[in-house]
């Protein structure tokens, strides 16, 4: 007897059953298809066992064995004792799928697999799908159902529900009704299906405003459909919209931004355009400038469009916040009397952005330095004095040396800081210093590099030497020299100094020589190359740089691309590829039908040559990938579709309940059912009336909601 906790394999290890390899049961008909048909009210039991005998667990595992092997459940073998399939039923094993298993020396079936011995609860299938035979419980007895040709059956009941001529199909939306109110989640489900549904029109989008917060997960939504969120009352739809869509217009944008009445949902969204980096119009970027609220204008510095003059006026306006956000950017277009009123600000924030930024283009000492608050900033940004560079890169602090080593100015600290500064710091200091001798480090300095940068590249934490052998400024032989330990697994950005040479031909060629996977990767990131910089980098020894490749050259082999698709299965940044980049060849994949490989084996429907045939056999594929990949090809006949929705795996059925040849009264069923409904909904064979008539009811219970709120 099971109490329910068991792990499956211990469960059936207890009914003396021995697990032997997992191995794919897709093709064949799932658990839940044979359930139903031995727990059928019509089912009718081959043999039953009455709950009163004091040998029933004994007599049922004799006659399960006697019909296993009479009808051929025990597969393999000719002595009975071969391999078979079963799932417990009930919450027993836990399994979603059947389990392969072959029969011990000591095996009780009907004493394990159920609530207690003697009333079992198991369903058992021959490796072929041929021979079903299950126990169930009744209320006196225990009933043993055998069926044959059981996989036969399956397919030609799916045969018999995908019949349907175009007037039974005409007459079974005509027939739908929906008198009895749908319970709220299947006419959520509903809403989001049609949300997502390719063929649903403006008209039924426009009802989704407000109704489906899955309208937004659209790719792309048309524009009339942008211009009513913009202008939606429900800023839910609003807030959706900005976050969901990056892709406004100007216009747009501005609508969004600027005609939003509550202030903190104003400076939200002004926020999340900055980050965007959005476009607005002239008139928009006036009025955010000038808006009531100074949070606002503070992020209104944060848009690259805004025009100078309009910076200029944030940097001098009354509330300190804007003056602190506007003064990096506004600071090259400000005179000389305006930027020393910054510097000398009555408030610390604002004196330290202008501190900040005055000391990019003129060195900030020691002493100053020591003062600041964000001294990692100013590490990283500033232009630093001789000695200060010199001091910051034996500093105790990790996170100081690594802003040090991005700092864009290091390049111009040269050998000239003499030896005897190095080390020497205040007191307070002292402690957090790296204990290095000079004249040691200088003897270790790599070739003709500056003597701080020198220093930084001998630095004993791996991401300060990383941040050095990523600066422009180096030869590839000083870049070779650095000690570098890059995880080829860890998620890679392209440098931006090798982005800006992307258009450079001879700069891609010298960079994709490099020995460094970061900046080989960062040319790899291209939409154009030279030919024979793609033939290189097409062959090089890391795997991200080829991935990298296939995802952003257009330039990118088509045998590169194959081998690409072999081992990555997609990203989101760059959804779809490398199968959908153009110079992935369609031709010549049907020799990849029978390839062992499932990802390998689908790639076969693409080519032109494939037939209709091709995608009934892969429907019925052992691995679940393949059948997928049938279910979303259009020639997938209405039969299959049927059958792929009671597939073992979900995304299968998933897709199956997409498929637009199902029958009408399938789908409808699929409709009502609220584990189906989602995905029946984004069906685009639904007919334009009935997707506004599932749009219906929740029309009929919001307005009554509504009343109700109101009485």
């Amino acid at each position: 007897m099971t109490d329910g906790r068991d792990e499956p394999a211990e469960l059936l290890r207890r009914a003396g059953l021995e697990v032997v390899e997992e191995r794919e049961t897709g093709a064949l008909p799932p658990p839940r298809v044979a359930w139903r048909s031995v727990a059928a009210y019509d089912a009718v039991p081959t043999v039953s066992v009455r709950d009163d005998r004091p040998d029933r667990v004994a007599q049922l595992n004799a006659q399960w064995h006697r019909l296993a092997v009479a009808h051929g459940v025990l597969g393999g073998r000719g002595d009975g004792d071969g391999e078979f399939l079963v799932h417990v039923g009930g919450s027993r094993s836990g399994a979603q799928a059947w389990t392969r298993v072959r029969l011990t020396e000591r095996w009780d079936l009907a004493g394990v697999l159920g609530d207690c011995p003697g009333r079992p609860e198991f369903i058992t299938l021959s490796p072929n799908g041929t021979a079903l035979l299950g126990a169930t419980c009744e209320e006196y007895d225990v009933r043993l159902i055998a069926v044959d040709r059981f996989a036969e059956r399956w397919e030609q009941a799916a045969i018999a529900a995908a019949r349907e001529t175009p007037q039974e199909r005409e007459a079974a939306w005509a027939m739908l009704s929906w008198r009895i109110r749908p319970p709220e989640r299947v006419r959520q489900a509903w809403a989001d299906g049609l949300a997502l549904n390719e063929a649903a029109p403006e008209d039924v989008l426009r009802r989704l405003l407000g109704r489906s917060a899955a309208l937004f997960r659209r790719r792309k939504l048309p524009p009339a459909i942008v211009d009513a969120a913009v202008a939606h009352p429900d800023w839910r739809v609003r807030g959706r919209l900005a976050e969901a869509q990056p892709d406004l217009t100007a216009e747009q944008w501005a609508g969004l931004v600027l005609d939003e009445p509550d202030p903190e949902r104003r400076y939200a969204l002004a926020a999340l355009a900055a980050d965007r980096r959005a476009e607005l119009t002239g008139t928009g970027y006036r009025r955010l400038a000038g808006d009531p609220d100074p949070r606002v204008r503070a992020e209104a510095a944060h848009f690259p469009g805004l025009p100078a003059r309009l910076l200029s006026t944030l940097a001098t306006d009354p509330d300190p916040r804007v003056r602190e956000s506007a003064c990096p950017y506004a600071w090259p277009h400000l005179d000389a009397p305006t930027r020393r009123e910054l510097l000398a600000d009555p408030d610390d924030g604002v004196r330290t952005a202008a501190l900040l930024r005055h000391h990019e283009d003129h060195p900030i000492p020691r002493s100053v330095f020591a003062g600041l608050g964000p001294r990692v900033q100013a590490a990283a940004r500033c232009l630093l004095d001789p000695e200060l560079a010199e001091h910051l890169s034996h500093h105790g602090d990790p996170a100081l040396r690594r802003a040090l080593a991005s700092n864009p100015h290091l390049a111009e600290h040269g050998d000239e800081t003499p030896g005897t500064n190095c080390g020497q710091t205040p007191d307070a200091d002292r402690d957090q210093t790296l204990n290095a001798d000079c004249d040691q480090t200088s003897a270790a300095l790599a070739p003709g590099l500056p003597r701080v940068l020198a220093t930084l590249a001998d630095d004993p934490d791996d991401q300060v030497r990383l941040a050095v052998s990523v600066r422009p400024e180096l030869t590839e032989e000083q870049r070779a020299s650095i000690r570098t330990d890059i995880d080829p697994h860890q998620a890679r950005h392209a440098l931006p100094w090798v982005a800006a040479l992307h258009d450079d031909p001879d700069a891609m060629r010298r960079c994709a020589a490099s020995s460094h996977l970061l900046v080989r990767s960062s040319v790899a990131r291209a939409r154009h190359l030279p030919p024979d910089v793609v033939t290189r980098l097409a062959h090089d020894e890391d795997h991200v740089v080829r991935l990298f490749l296939a995802e952003s050259c257009d330039d990118a082999p088509a045998d590169l691309l194959l081998e690409v698709w072999r081992w990555w299965t997609g990203s989101f940044s760059h959804p779809g590829r490398p199968r959908n980049h153009p110079n992935f060849s369609r031709r010549g994949l049907l020799r990849y039908a029978g390839d062992p490989v499932p990802r390998m084996r689908q790639l076969a429907l693409d080519d032109p040559e494939s037939t209709a045939a091709l995608v009934e056999s892969f429907s019925r594929d052992g691995a679940a990938e393949v059948r997928l990949r049938a279910a979303v090809d259009p020639r997938l006949s209405a039969a299959s579709a049927v059958r792929l929705l009671d597939d073992p795996h979900e995304r299968v059925r998933q897709a199956a309940a997409e498929c637009p040849q199902l029958p009408a009264r399938v789908l409808i069923r699929l409709l009502q059912n609220p584990e189906t409904a989602h995905h029946a909904a984004r069906n685009p064979a639904l007919p334009v009336p009935v997707m506004h008539h599932l749009l219906d009811p929740a029309t009929e219970a919001r307005r009554r909601d509504s009343s109700q709120r109101a009485d």
